[in-house]
């Protein structure tokens, strides 16, 4: 994986491990030779793990609409930072750089970010691994209710297991180093349940 792309808040969280980790993430990236692809913002955990990537050394890309640049949110210390009109021209740019996307803790932006890589990924527009880093337990909720659309069928058992989760930043880039891509189609069938 050349580059990946991580969704995370804008904010800092009330645990100072959630900050923590977000570096420290940036700078595994950075360690790896793996390029950051992120939101372009200087705040919260998005500026945390970008400033962990540049510290050691590593090449991050932020992309960040105009009107979010106007309000001074932009990371002015960035490889290289691209500007796009609209936020769904964000994560379209986003897609395009990144082979492979990782979840940090974050509020409704980042899981409208995650869910849409989702979709994308089970519908076959992309084969890229999607991993969510477990934070303190940030995630076990969603993780269970990804059971729980499973065994309530709405969820196939395959397009359910395309998300790893991982509560140590190595393990996660382990799994998504060795996932392999879902082939199975999106369609729920009852054969398939």
């Amino acid at each position: 994986m050349k580059n990946i792309v991580v969704f995370c808040g804008s904010s800092a969280g009330q645990e100072p491990v959630y900050m923590e980790q977000a570096f420290q993430l940036g700078a595994a990236l950075a360690q790896r030779n793996t390029g950051l692809v992120y939101g372009g913002a200087k705040v919260g955990l998005m500026g945390a793990v970008a400033d962990g990537a540049l510290q050691a050394g590593g090449k991050v890309t932020g992309v960040l609409p105009h009107f979010l640049q106007q309000k001074e949110l932009a990371h002015n210390g960035l490889t290289d930072l691209i500007l796009v009109d609209t936020m769904h021209e964000r994560k379209t740019k986003m897609n395009e750089l990144a082979d492979g996307v990782i979840a940090l803790p974050g509020g409704f932006g980042t899981m409208e970010e995650l869910f849409e890589m989702l979709t994308w990924g089970q519908l076959g527009l992309h084969q890229k691994p999607i991993g969510m880093l477990n934070v303190n337990g940030f995630y076990d909720a969603l993780h269970q209710l990804s059971q729980t659309m499973t065994e309530k069928g709405f969820l196939s058992a395959a397009n359910r297991d395309m998300l790893l989760y991982s509560d140590r930043i190595d393990d996660l880039l382990i799994k998504m180093e060795q996932y392999q891509p879902v082939d199975k189609p999106k369609w729920i069938t009852p054969a398939q349940s």
